[in-house]
């Protein structure tokens, strides 16, 4: 079939159980706080250890509170796993990168910025987003905790190997439009089952401009469709925010590396179990309106007729109704899906000049320190203290309500993480998932904003 996907992942089978799954080698393993406690009690209990400790790395970030971050979690549970992930780290001898260490930060934002995460690799973690590191044209995909214990055992982990999927995205991208909403406006055409059984190569024009940080957050969105995960060639692009990166390749080892990343593609005759085209010129910005990351929309457009009344009903939304000028009471800026520099400059591009709205909540939240240092050494600190904004410490912060920031019953939240789920941010939260640009403009503005109207023309 000469697919990528099907490069990398012949090149990891270990072994093929006849009528059954494939023993898949595992280049990386990413262990979080929530869904490792039970893998690495596993291991206890056989009395083994991790079989390649250094391709393991671990750090907190889903229950890291994004305020006093110094300071011991008030919150019993959370500070329970996060101190639970240290020990079995410290136990296990793995790399651990913990609360106020420069490296921490979302797992899913860290690894491709520090060069953990490389193109050629198969990479797991016990979280479905994990195919955001698919961005630097790696098969990445989430997996569930007797797979961790699988692959911190053996370095390997069963799996059965998914169909292949290419979405090519021609043309180009209008004013304001950015990556997450070609994300939303897949979810919106493909629905949140129709990639279900699929792992994704992204191609076409429209994602070789993208930059890496869009890619990433392309890549984090895949699983959103029911794909089992998203990626995307390597190319100059890759390479460029790659070299240098602390754990990637340097010297002659980078000159080899870059040899080899440049084979990483499909053939010009490569067959796909299923690809699809799309205009990127007819993207908008999007918004999402209901109870899943599917139901989204044309910022500009109405609520579908057709729309799950029982979705709109939690959102307290009437179908064929405008979005356009709604008030909002939150906004989130973050996520392993966009809580990286490029969605900073995004959000203080709008900010710049205007004050945030008195009857908006804002939480801007970087996904790791070394965002928040760049934030800081360009400046967009300042920009965005001097428009009433605050930049809180990183984690997983609103994306999901597993932490401090939650967002009260009945509140809207216009949010740049990836699922609107009932109660996802918050108990009888309603979320509404939208770019950075769109987030800002909601914050400066106090209502649901096209933020092509705050644009200033170049």
């Amino acid at each position: 079939m000469n697919t990528l996907f099907d490069k990398i992942w012949d090149s990891h089978v270990v072994t093929t159980i006849e009528d059954g799954p494939q023993q898949l080698y595992i280049d990386r393993l990413y262990c979080h706080e929530v869904t490792t406690p039970q893998a690495f009690e596993g291991l206890r209990e056989r009395g083994i250890r991790c079989f390649r400790p250094e391709r393991i790395i671990c750090m907190p970030d889903h229950n890291t509170p994004t305020q006093d971050q110094d300071k011991p979690i008030k919150n019993e549970i959370s500070r329970k796993q996060v101190e639970t992930l240290e020990r079995n780290a410290r136990e296990f001898g793995l790399t651990y990168y913990g609360m106020m260490d420069p490296s921490n930060g979302i797992i899913h934002v860290v690894g491709p910025e520090k060069g953990l995460s490389l193109p050629g690799m198969t990479i797991v973690c016990g979280d479905s987003h994990t195919s955001t590191h698919g961005a630097v044209g790696a098969v990445a995909f989430g997996i569930g905790t007797s797979e961790v214990e699988m692959a911190l055992a053996s370095q390997c982990i069963l799996q059965e190997k998914p169909k292949s999927m290419r979405i090519n995205i021609e043309g180009a991208l209008g004013k304001g439009v950015t990556a997450k909403d070609v994300a939303l406006f897949l979810m919106q055409q493909l629905t949140t089952s129709g990639a279900t059984g699929y792992f994704i190569e992204y191609a076409g024009s429209v994602v070789r401009c993208l930059s890496m940080e869009g890619r990433l957050t392309l890549c984090n969105l895949s699983i959103e469709m029911g794909a089992r995960g998203g990626f995307i060639a390597p190319d100059e692009t890759t390479f460029a925010y790659l070299k240098g990166r602390e754990h990637a390749p340097a010297g002659a080892d980078w000159d080899r590396a870059v040899a080899y990343w440049k084979t990483l593609k499909s053939g010009e005759d490569a067959v796909f179990d299923r690809e699809i085209t799309f205009d990127g010129s007819q993207i908008e910005p999007m918004i999402t309106y209901g109870t899943n990351p599917g139901m989204g929309m044309a910022i500009t457009e109405s609520i579908p007729l057709d729309a799950d009344p029982a979705s709109l009903e939690y959102m307290d939304f009437r179908a064929g109704e405008k979005l356009l000028g709604k008030p909002i009471d939150y906004v989130f800026l973050g996520a392993c899906t966009n809580g990286r520099i490029e969605d900073f400059r995004a959000f203080a591009s709008l900010a710049r000049g205007r004050q945030k709205a008195a009857s908006v909540t804002a939480w801007l939240v970087p996904g790791s320190w070394a965002v928040s240092r760049q934030i800081r050494e360009e400046g967009l600190d300042k920009v965005l203290a001097e428009a009433g904004f605050e930049i809180r410490q990183p984690g997983c912060s609103a994306c999901l309500a597993m932490n401090d920031d939650k967002v009260p019953a009945g509140k809207y939240v216009v949010s740049t993480s990836n699922r609107n789920f009932r109660g996802r941010q918050g108990p009888g939260s309603r979320t509404l998932l939208a770019s950075p640009l769109t987030a800002a403009a909601a914050a400066v503005t106090g209502i649901i904003t096209d933020p092509r109207a705050l644009m200033r023309d170049a």
